[in-house]
């Protein structure tokens, strides 16, 4: 049986409700909806392994991790010669890179190279649901494909003869991620709009069981309003905490350090969603020991210690390795627990 919560797609789970207990970080700031006061801060000790430097030291972005009998998958943005990277480990610490694409072939309708934010779903038991982001040939914009196997390592192949969200009016769509709520399963992502000076839009939409096809209209949840987003918000997990429903985002340029999560809660799916003021973990909140941090998923370690799973840059600004870091909680408010 699989495990995970994500880009909270982190990202993926099978139906069961269990699952859909998720995980928020906890505001530095001390401010927010959800945010009780006197919250522990971000630097408290933990009881878990310190892992303040990547478990995958090389370009490995936009992390998605899925738990499959006690392995978990690890799967990024295109690099290193692979259209999906993969990485697996038994301890979110020690971890091996495949050399082995989960998605080897593209379908024929978008352009090769430019394969971003996998998300893996185990829809059924033993049916895997891979959600990619690639260019169109025509239109040219980046959209959300969808492709299924039989296992958690692929081979992934295209389903349908286009692209499954792509709407172009609004840039395209970009960085899948489900959720599960008590109707089933739910797709939520990003328009594009950055790319051609619009709105950025954090969407969701109900899925077919099988995960192939929307069977609703989309609904818009929460767009770029902050200074800290700068002029995009993206990556988003939705989870279920009790009876709030918290919605994890990325915002800013992911290309330097002032990319940074932040989060909004609603009371449910449909909001009203309000939002933290401030990122609730970035360079700044890291003591700079995390370097534009985001992309992220959570999931739960072995040993039932949550963990948040997210890119990060090298000092060089060169490439964005895998980062682990322990959450704790104080109640229903976690924390990011920083490595020494």
């Amino acid at each position: 049986m699989a495990k995970a919560f994500r880009r909270f797609g982190a990202r993926s789970a099978l139906f069961p409700a269990a699952l859909l207990t998720g995980l928020l970080l906890a505001s530095c700031s001390g401010g927010g909806p959800s945010t009780p006061a006197g919250s522990p801060s971000e630097d408290a000790s933990s009881s878990g392994p310190d892992m303040a430097g990547p478990v995958i030291d090389r370009d490995f972005p936009d992390p998605d991790v899925l738990e499959v009998d006690g392995t978990y998958y690890a799967y990024a943005t295109n690099g290193n010669g692979m259209n999906v990277q993969m990485a697996t480990s038994k301890d979110l610490e020690d971890w091996t890179v495949l050399d082995k694409d989960a998605m080897p072939e593209m379908p024929s309708w978008v352009v090769p190279g430019k394969t971003w934010a996998p998300e893996v779903t185990e829809v059924s038991e033993g049916t895997f649901v891979l959600y990619f982001t690639a260019t169109n040939f025509d239109p040219a914009r980046q959209c959300i494909g969808v492709a299924t196997a039989n296992s958690p390592t692929g081979p992934f192949v295209a389903q349908g003869e286009e692209m499954l969200v792509c709407p172009i009016d609004e840039g395209g769509a970009i960085d899948a991620s489900t959720f599960v709520d008590d109707d089933g399963l739910h797709l939520v992502w990003k328009n594009d709009g950055n790319c051609c000076g619009l709105d950025t839009w954090i969407q969701t939409a109900p899925l077919s069981t099988d995960g192939l096809s929307l069977t609703g209209p989309p609904q818009k949840i929460i767009k770029q309003t902050l200074d800290w987003e700068g002029d995009l918000v993206e990556a988003p997990t939705i989870v279920k905490r009790g009876t709030t429903y918290v919605l994890l985002y990325s915002a800013n340029s992911y290309s330097d350090g002032r990319y940074a999560i932040g989060y909004a809660s609603a009371p449910k799916l449909s909001g009203p969603w309000a939002k933290t003021p401030k990122p609730i973990f970035s360079t700044k909140s890291s003591e700079h020991r995390y370097l534009g941090p985001g992309g992220q998923d959570v999931v739960t370690g072995p040993m039932d210690q949550d963990y948040l799973v997210f890119h990060g840059w090298d000092p060089a600004f060169t490439y964005r390795g895998m980062f682990v870091a322990p959450l704790e909680w104080d109640g229903a408010v976690p924390r990011v627990v920083l490595g020494e």
